[in-house]
C-alpha cells in the first residue's frame, strides 16, 4: 500500500462517517508564539477545541503537516522522525469515546483498510490519580471490541493524558494504540510498552477536563475527541518493513545517498576512538536516517509559504541545525556537497501530496546551497579548533561552531563538556551584548556585528533602489536584520515582477561595483526632513543622523537612520533578493541577502 493510497483511505473513510476534510496547515503557527512550528494535527485547530465555532461543523479530518525537534536526538533509530505527516479526525463537542476508538480500531483492522493483523494489537489507558479518574470507559469498550486485558495497559499521566495547551484550559486522557512490528512467532501474550517492538501507531485523545486557575481539573460538559496517527510509522507497519526508512517516503532518499556515499545503508564504520580498549564501530543506518530525515525537514520548512531562512534564532536557527547537522553526518559516510541532490529526490518524492515543494523549489535549492557553503567554512575552521581542545564557548562566539555539535564530537570522542559553563557564559554574554547596544542601535537589526552593519547598509541601497523601479510612492515600513539576511517591507500594491526584481538587484550591485562612500551627519531635524528620506510614523528628536551613501552633490542615498553602517559600499558582496511578498494590503516586503 502507497503513502497516496493510505492519505486516500483515510480522508475517506471519515467522509464517509460525517467529517469534513480540512487541508493541511503552515509549519509556522499562526499568532502563536508558544511554539516555533505545528507539532500536530490539533495545532491549528486549537481554537476551536475551546470553543470557537468551526465554519464546516462538528467533525472534521486531515492530513497535517509536522516538525518537532524535541526528541531530535532520537533521530536514527528506526521510527523517530522530525518531519512527520500526522492523519487526524476530530469531533467538536459530537461524538466520543465509543465511537472514536471503534472507528480507529474499524480502520486499522478492516481488511476493506488497513488490514493490520489483530493479534499484533495492544492498547493502553489512563490509569487515574488523585486529580483525575481511571478511564474505566475506554478500558471497558477495548474489552467489548475484543482486547484482552493482558493487552490493554493502565498507563499514568505523563503517558496517557493531553494538555492543557497552557497553564489552564481543555485537557484529558488519551487512548494509544500499538502494533507488534517484531517476529510473528514471538507475539508476547502482555503488552509491555517499554519494549519498542511494540509500536505506537494512533492516539486517541478525550477532551473530557478543564484544568482551572487553582490547578484543580474539572469535569466538562462539552467534551472533544482529537486523534492523531503518524503516517510514516503506519506506511513501514502496513508495508511488513521493521524500519520507517524502507518505506517509500524514504527508501528513494537512502538509494540516492549509497550512490553519493562510501557506504551501503547498514555498513559497519569505524568511527576512529577506542573506547574500554574496544575499537568503536557504528552502524551506518544511524548517517542515512539522520540525513534523509534532517534534510527532508528543512525542504519542507523552507518550502513552506511563510518562507523561513537558516538563522541564528527562533524558526531560522532550528533549520540552520538540521541542515548542518545533515551536512555534518554527510561527511561521516563520505559525501560533501549532496544537498542538491537529495532535495531533488525529496521533491519528487512529495511533489503531488504538496505541491507548494515544487513551487518554491528555486528558494529551497538557494538556501540549502548557501547555507552548505557556509557551513563548510565554519565546519573546517571549527574542527581545527577543537582537536586544539578550545572552550565550546570560544568555538561558538568565535567560530560559529555550534554547540550540538562540540557536543556531539565530544561524546563521540568518550568526553564530556560542561553545558552549565556554556550556557553561565552565553548569558553574561548576552547581557554585555544587550547592555553595550542599548539605545544604540534601531531599525530592526538583531546585533551590530560585522555582517549585519553590511546587511543594514544594503537596505539603504535597497530602498533607493525600489523607489527608481517602482516609483516614489515607495516607503520603507518596517525592517528586521540579522547576520545572514535582511527582511524589509515597504510600501506597493502589486507583486513585483520576476523583471522588476531583476532590475533591483542589478541597480544595487551597480552601486556596490561603485564604491561608494557612506558617510552620516547629524544635523536638526527640520534641517534633515528637507533632504533626506523618513519614516512619518517615526517620532524623532531634535537632532538627528541623516547617512548618505556617495559623493557629496551625487548622492545615491540619503536616509534617517541611527547606524551602524560599513564605510564604502565595496564592502558589501552581491546582492541577491530571496523571495518577494504580501504582508498586508498595500505592503509588500523582501527578503535578501549578500553572497
Amino acid at each position: 500500500m502507497t503513502s497516496d493510497e493510505i492519505r486516500k483511505k483515510f480522508l475517506d473513510f471519515f467522509e464517509k462517517r460525517g467529517h469534513k476534510i480540512i487541508p493541511s496547515s503552515s509549519l509556522i503557527p499562526e499568532n502563536d508564539p508558544s511554539v516555533l512550528f505545528t507539532t500536530a494535527g490539533m495545532h491549528p485547530l486549537v481554537p476551536y477545541l475551546l470553543g470557537e465555532k468551526h465554519p464546516l461543523g462538528k467533525r472534521l479530518a486531515d492530513v497535517q503537516k509536522c516538525i518537532r525537534t524535541g526528541d531530535i536526538d532520537e533521530v536514527g533509530d528506526y521510527c523517530h522522525h522530525t518531519f512527520f505527516e500526522m492523519l487526524g479526525n476530530w469531533s467538536l463537542h459530537d461524538y466520543f469515546k465509543k465511537e472514536a476508538i471503534n472507528w480507529s480500531y474499524e480502520f486499522l483492522t478492516s481488511p476493506e483498510f488497513l488490514g493490520l493483523d489483530k493479534d499484533r494489537i495492544a492498547v493502553s489507558v489512563f490509569a487515574g490519580d488523585e486529580s483525575a479518574d481511571f478511564d474505566e470507559e475506554s478500558f471497558r469498550i477495548w474489552q467489548e471490541i475484543g482486547i484482552g486485558e493482558k493487552r490493554i495497559a493502565k498507563l499514568p499521566k505523563k503517558n496517557n493524558w493531553w494538555g492543557p495547551a497552557g497553564e489552564t484550559g481543555p485537557c484529558g486522557p488519551d487512548s494509544e494504540m500499538f502494533y507488534w512490528v517484531g517476529d510473528s512467532d514471538k507475539i508476547p501474550e502482555s503488552f509491555n510498552d517499554d519494549n519498542p517492538l511494540w509500536l505506537e501507531i494512533w492516539n486517541d485523545v478525550f477532551m473530557e477536563y478543564n484544568k482551572n486557575s487553582k490547578g484543580i481539573f474539572e469535569k466538562m460538559e462539552r467534551k472533544n475527541v482529537d486523534t492523531g496517527m503518524g503516517l510514516e510509522r503506519l506506511l513501514a507497519v502496513v508495508n511488513g518493513f521493521d524500519d520507517n526508512y524502507k518505506t517509500e517516503l524514504f527508501w528513494p532518499i537512502i538509494e540516492k545517498l549509497e550512490e553519493l556515499s562510501k557506504f551501503k545503508y547498514g555498513d559497519k564504520r569505524d568511527i576512529e576512538y577506542i573506547k574500554n580498549d574496544e575499537q568503536c564501530w557504528v552502524d551506518t543506518r544511524k548517517y542515512f536516517r539522520i540525513i534523509a530525515d534532517h534534510l527532508k525537514a528543512s525542504v519542507f520548512i523552507l518550502g513552506d509559504e511563510k518562507g523561513i531562512t537558516p538563522s541564528n534564532n527562533g524558526q531560522g536557527y532550528v533549520l540552520r541545525r538540521l541542515i548542518r547537522r545533515a551536512i555534518r553526518y554527510g561527511k561521516q559516510i563520505g559525501i560533501k556537497t549532496f544537498t542538491k541532490e537529495i532535495t531533488e529526490v525529496i521533491i519528487e518524492i512529495y511533489k503531488n501530496a504538496y505541491p507548494e515543494l515544487l513551487k518554491n523549489k528555486n528558494f529551497i535549492l538557494n538556501n540549502l546551497q548557501q547555507e552548505e557553503e557556509k557551513f563548510e567554512k565554519t565546519l573546517e575552521k571549527g574542527l581545527k579548533e577543537f582537536e586544539k581542545g578550545i572552550d565550546p564557548f570560544i568555538l561558538f562566539t568565535t567560530y560559529g561552531f555550534p554547540i550540538e555539535l562540540t557536543e556531539e564530537l565530544a561524546k563521540e570522542k568518550g568526553q564530556k563538556i560542561d553545558l552549565e559553563d556554556f550556557h553561565r557564559k552565553m548569558a553574561e554574554h548576552q547581557k554585555l551584548s544587550q547592555t553595550a547596544s542599548s539605545g544604540m542601535f534601531k531599525g530592526g537589526l538583531a546585533d551590530a556585528g560585522e555582517e549585519t552593519k553590511k546587511l543594514h547598509t544594503a537596505t539603504h541601497l535597497l530602498n533607493a533602489a525600489l523607489r527608481i523601479v517602482l516609483g516614489e510612492h515607495v516607503m520603507q515600513r518596517g525592517s528586521n536584520i540579522t547576520a545572514e539576511r535582511l527582511r524589509f517591507d515597504f510600501t506597493h500594491s502589486a507583486k513585483m515582477t520576476e523583471e522588476e526584481k531583476k532590475k533591483v538587484e542589478e541597480i544595487v550591485n551597480q552601486k556596490i561595483a561603485e564604491k561608494l562612500p557612506v558617510n552620516f551627519v547629524e544635523m536638526p531635524r527640520v534641517e534633515a526632513e528637507k533632504i533626506a528620506l523618513h519614516s512619518f510614523n517615526e517620532k524623532y528628536g531634535e537632532m538627528v543622523k541623516v547617512y548618505s551613501i556617495g559623493t557629496d552633490g551625487n548622492y545615491f542615498s540619503r536616509e534617517f537612520c541611527g547606524g551602524p553602517h560599513v564605510l564604502n559600499t565595496s564592502e558589501l558582496g552581491h546582492f541577491k533578493i530571496l523571495k518577494e511578498e504580501a504582508v498586508s494590503a498595500g505592503v509588500r516586503r523582501i527578503k535578501a541577502v549578500l553572497d
